[in-house]
């Protein structure tokens, strides 16, 4: 594994550190009814002094809401890309692999997901339909960055124009900024809702990237070595070639001469 490799993977290593840490605070530290209908909330101090200087913005969360959409429909475009691969190439070992590792990590994003619903930190500073939800880490947040960072990878691998390359990457870029900051200022989350969801998505994005470069850097040498047989390969065949038409050819017959 080459240095740059293993530091990608560190990294990875300590993104996951800081948000068990920050969610092992929210757990502990400083926790209060400060939400409502009396929820407990983690940081309270810190949480509720942003969110009273945010207040709630419902047009924000609607339109953010709204923009958690289009990550949707992105990760359902690589989605599809994959299973064309697969059904003409026949074969998921031909499938590209960087598309069957997005696969793999769509699914780790579900699961992320799915274990917070079900094992809440925090809950929402605001109801939703006069309903408790649970908040931690921001669901869409969580969303875009997770998507959008690695659509940004993909398209820097599928896009050969330089330029066009460079103006879709600005235009995710700022996608995700508009979408998560719209989200914080929104109100409907609390500020460590938006700074775990950033963490926890930076960490799985990282891991995203380290796998691919680990698995590119061990195709690497197999893509450089097959030439080189192909080449022995087309070398030894011309040689049998040759060697069949010697073999094939007759020698000349030399006639008998009679003296007279």
């Amino acid at each position: 594994m080459k240095k740059s490799n293993r530091i990608n993977f560190a990294v990875t290593g300590a993104l996951f550190s800081l948000f068990v840490i920050l969610t092992i605070m929210l757990m502990y530290v400083d926790v209060k009814p400060v939400g409502p209908k009396g929820s407990y909330v983690g940081l309270a101090t810190l949480n509720k002094w942003m969110s009273e200087r945010l207040g709630v913005n419902m047009l924000l969360y609607h339109i953010t809401d709204w923009l958690g959409v289009v990550p949707v429909l992105f990760a359902l475009g690589f989605a599809i890309l994959g299973l064309t691969q697969l059904i003409n190439r026949k074969s998921l070992k031909r499938v590209d692999y960087s598309i069957l590792v997005l696969g793999a990590f769509y699914l780790l994003v579900i699961g992320a997901y799915l274990f917070f619903e079900f094992n809440i930190v925090n809950y929402r500073p605001v109801l939703i339909q006069n309903v408790l939800e649970a908040s931690y880490p921001s669901s869409t947040t969580l969303l875009v960055l997770c998507v959008m960072s690695t659509a940004i990878m993909q398209f820097n691998r599928l896009i050969k124009g330089r330029s066009a390359r460079i103006a879709i990457n600005a235009v995710c870029a700022v996608f995700v900024v508009i979408a998560v900051v719209g989200r914080l200022l929104s109100g409907v989350h609390w500020l460590t809702d938006i700074l775990g969801g950033a963490l926890l998505s930076s960490a799985l994005v990282m891991l995203y990237d380290s796998v691919n470069t680990f698995i590119e850097i061990k195709k690497k040498p197999l893509r450089q070595a097959r030439p080189h047989k192909e080449r022995a390969r087309s070398g030894k065949a011309r040689i049998a070639h040759n060697d069949r038409q010697f073999h094939g050819v007759k020698a000349p017959s030399v006639e008998k001469v009679q003296f007279v």
